[in-house]
Formats: structure tokens, sequence, C-alpha cells
């Protein structure tokens, strides 16, 4: 394959100076685990003795990594990648809720941007968490099988029901809908919800995505399994495909409780079953799949252009897309997009405060991810200095 994802003029086409010299000084501080653990701890800090740092936050990693404070804050960048032809995907990323009150206000909250997304071509998918609709506990207890209280079961048909009001109205206005996938503990009630949300709604084409995380070493059984289901049952089976978000506190729990621990044992083998799994997706198109694949890596993006030549797959087919987070490997998206792939960012949103777990989660994950950091600055120092020859 032409090699194409170094082409930082493309990469950073939409950066102006001040903001490209933002993202070098962000990723240089994330670059240092010892700096992100300081930040971090401070950042929580401050938001629990509400100290006035939101000003600091907004301005700097809220700004890098997120859409904005509303929906209608978003659309200012939707539209700018759109230029671009850079898709969105409106992520209201509020993590950690507890109460049925927040979970409603949760559903309301992905109606509006499904609502949001029919009105607007930049905008193909609508995303939710499972836990934002509904506590941890109900899904753990739900997939270990354990008998519900009464009270309880009243909140898991709160839960059902947001499920299904949420692919209705991905339904019946014509948006792709993403499911996140969460720690492997709650995600088979999960996973059964959304089998079912699939039986319901994908009949005639792919509307709802599950998600697979393939550091997860039994996820393309999985992805297979679903696929044989669809097929005996005639329905239409979408995912997304990610190599993980939770790979530190899974094997934590499994040490701490003595089972096996569900990812796989080194980072070769989380890319061999990303790969396989994408393979395997791509085959099938024509039996009823359709592929979401969120990545950050340049060779597996390489290996899924190859596969898709080798299959005959139009770089428009809008039964394949490529998917990566707003603030992260531009060199991909961008590229990918001016060669007229189907490419959608994740744009977080949410109030500044709310939205911190889920920039605390990315910090870490990027100091994680062995050359990530160092790629997006090797980039950005590129283009940099690219534009001071001109």
């Amino acid at each position: 394959m032409e090699k194409i994802f170094d082409n930082t003029e493309v990469a950073f086409a939409l950066k102006n100076n001040s903001e490209l010299n933002r993202a070098y000084f962000l990723f240089k501080m994330i670059s240092s685990q010892t700096l992100v653990k300081i930040g971090t701890s401070l950042a929580g800090f401050a938001i629990r003795t509400k100290l006035p740092v939101k000003g600091l936050i907004r301005s700097t990693v809220f700004d890098h990594f997120c859409g904005g404070v509303t929906e209608e804050d978003c659309l200012k960048v939707v539209d700018k990648m759109y230029t671009k032809r850079v898709s969105s995907v409106l992520d209201y990323s509020v993590e950690g809720k507890e109460t049925e009150e927040q979970f409603e206000a949760a559903l309301q909250m992905t109606l509006k941007t499904i609502e949001f997304a029919k009105e607007r071509e930049a905008i193909p998918f609508a995303v939710f968490k499972p836990t934002g609709v509904g506590r941890f506990y109900l899904f753990e207890k739900k997939g270990e099988g354990k008998p519900f209280t009464e009270p309880e079961q009243r909140e898991w048909d709160n839960i059902v029901y947001r499920f299904n009001a949420i692919c209705k109205a991905a339904y019946d206005k014509d948006v792709l809908l993403l499911i996140d996938a969460e720690e492997s503990w709650m995600q088979d009630a999960a996973d059964e919800l959304v089998l079912d949300m699939m039986r319901l709604y994908n009949r005639e084409k792919c509307i709802v995505f599950n998600t697979a995380q393939t550091y997860r070493w039994d996820r393309f059984d999985f992805i297979k399994q679903t696929h044989e289901i669809g097929l005996a049952e005639g329905f239409h089976v979408g995912f997304k495909v990610v190599r993980g978000a939770y790979m530190e506190k899974e094997r934590l729990r499994a040490e701490e409780k003595g089972y096996p621990s569900p990812i796989c044992a080194t980072k070769a083998q989380t890319d061999a079953t990303f790969d396989k799994s994408v393979t395997y997706i791509l085959q099938n198109l024509d039996k009823n799949m359709a592929l979401f694949a969120g990545t950050h890596n340049e060779e597996s993006s390489y290996m899924m252009m190859k596969l898709m030549q080798d299959f005959n797959i139009t770089h428009d087919d809008k039964r394949m897309w490529f998917g990566q987070l707003y603030g992260m490997s531009d060199n991909i998206s961008y590229n990918l997009a001016m060669h007229h792939y189907n490419v959608a960012k994740y744009l977080p949103f949410g109030p500044v405060y709310d939205v911190v777990p889920y920039l605390i989660r990315r910090a870490e994950e990027n100091t994680s991810v062995a050359g990530q950091t160092n790629r997006e600055l090797n980039l950005l120092d590129t283009e940099i200095k690219r534009r001071r020859m001109k």
C-alpha cells in the first residue's frame, strides 16, 4: 500500500500555528508518566475542592480533546472537520453516574444527539455507554445470573427501556448507533441487550453496532458467534472493533479475585486478534456485516486498506468506517479522508468538570501505549518545521 500517513500538511491543515504549538505542549506533558500522575491528582483535587480551574482546563486539554460543552457548542468543530470529509460521532462523555435521575438525563441527551445527527450529514453516528443508562452493579449481577430484588428488577426494566428507546430512535431517524463496551465483568449482560436490539432494528441494514475490545482474547469468537446468530435469524451484525480501554483494571481484578485474565498476554496477541477480527468482518460485508474500525494503529489501517482493495470494497462503502478520537491521530484521519475513505472522529462533549474523568483516561491511555505519544510529537514537530521553512 502507498504510505500516506506521513503527510503532515494534510493531517494538520485545520490547525493554526498556536493550536499546533498547544498540541505539541500537551503531548509533551502526556509523554511523562510522572507529570500525568501529578496532573490527574491535581485535577481531581481542584474539582473536589472547587478551585477555579475551569478556564485553565477548558483552554488546554479540554479544547484539544473535546468538541464543546453542549452539542450546539460542537457544531463549529463538526463543520470544520467536515470541510475535509471527516465526520463526527458526538459522544456525551459524562461518566460515573449512579442515580435514576442521572440515567434519565443521559437518555434524553442521547436522544437529542440522535435528533441532532438526523439533520446533519456530517454526523452519521450516535453513541452511548451501557453504564450511562444504568448502574454498573446491575449489569454485573445480571451477567452473573444472580436474581434481582424487586427494586433492582424495576431498575433493570428501566435499563432495557432506555436501550430500546435509544435504538428505536436511531432506527426511526436512520442514524447509525455505536454502543460502547466496558469492563468484562459487566459486559455479558450488555452484549445480550445489544443482541436483542440488533434482532429488532437491524433487519433491513445495520443500524446498531456492538463493540468488541480485542485485547480480550475471546472477542474474535464472540464476533463470529454473533454473526452466525445474525445469519441464522436474518438480521445484520455491526461491530465497532477496538483494541480496548481498561487493560490495567482488568488484569488487576483478575489477579485479586484469582481468575484467568481475560486480556491477551502480549501486545502482539492483541494486534493479531484485532487484525483477525476486522479481516473476518470485511470478508463478510456482503453477508450482513458492517464495521467501524476504531484504531490509532497505522499498520492495522494499512492492512484494512489493502483488504478493501483485495475484496473489491470501494473506499466509500458505507458498511466500512475508520474511526479515531478527536485530538489524536489526525495523520490517519485526514489522510484517509483525503483518499475518500469513510472516517469519523469521536467528538466528546459535556460540562467541563463532568468530562474530566474522560480526559484523565485519555492522558493515562496515551502514556501506556508504547510509541503513541512520541508519534504524535514527531508529526507535530515535522509540521511546525515545515511551516517555518515556507
